[in-house]
């Protein structure tokens, strides 16, 4: 299990599956565009902000558990599910940590999924691929690459949520200006207030898909 999630936080996989567009269901939308508006994000987006310093400095503790992920190089972080958030609430989580980048200055470059069946399980990911908007340039000609090329993904195994997985991919070219680092993309998405004890409550009415 330990080489299996190790496999997993690298990024790798199967180059024989098949990626697919990634759509949401107007009903869908519709859940998750109430979820947004009751600020149901605020019951994890703090927790996991506080569990990623946590790692990074060695400290025990945490409401959640978070691991630190390097794919070629390129700076990143894994949020591990925990199943009192629930699947429903996590794949919300999912989509509004996009939205939080693409308020960044991103726009989605893809989003898409597939399923790789296993000889003893079935892994299935969904993955938005968010790029710098093209024309933020500046005077010098130089154009603002922020914190560079932006991948997420929700992994799931044999239909459970497994963890979210966010990846920076800085670009080394000098018509770019120098990105901004993982850490500051980390403050800028997730460094949100705790969830009041009303929206706390809200939890289980997102809990299943």
């Amino acid at each position: 299990m330990l080489n299996l999630f190790k496999r997993f936080f690298s990024g790798s996989a199967p180059a024989s599956a098949d990626w697919q567009p990634l759509q949401r269901s107007a009903a869908e939308e519709q859940v998750r565009q109430q979820w947004v508006a009751q600020q149901v994000y605020l019951n994890w987006m703090g927790p996991y902000f506080k569990a990623y310093h946590y790692q990074k400095a060695g400290l025990p503790g945490g409401m959640f558990r978070v691991q630190l992920a390097r794919d070629a190089g390129r700076p990143g972080a894994v949020f591990l599910y925990d199943p009192s958030i629930g699947p429903g609430n996590f794949r919300h989580l999912f989509d509004f940590i996009r939205d939080r980048v693409l308020g960044l200055g991103y726009h989605v470059g893809a989003s898409s999924h597939r399923t790789v069946r296993h000889e003893q399980y079935t892994e299935s990911t969904q993955k938005h691929f968010l790029k710098p908007q093209p024309h933020d340039c500046t005077n010098t000609g130089r154009c603002n690459q922020r914190y560079g090329n932006i991948t997420l993904d929700l992994v799931s195994i044999n239909g459970q949520p497994g963890f979210l997985r966010l990846l920076s991919n800085p670009f080394t070219d000098s018509i770019f200006t120098p990105a901004h680092s993982f850490d500051e993309l980390i403050d800028a998405v997730f460094n949100l207030p705790s969830a009041p004890p009303e929206v706390q409550k809200l939890i289980n009415q997102y809990r299943k898909v």
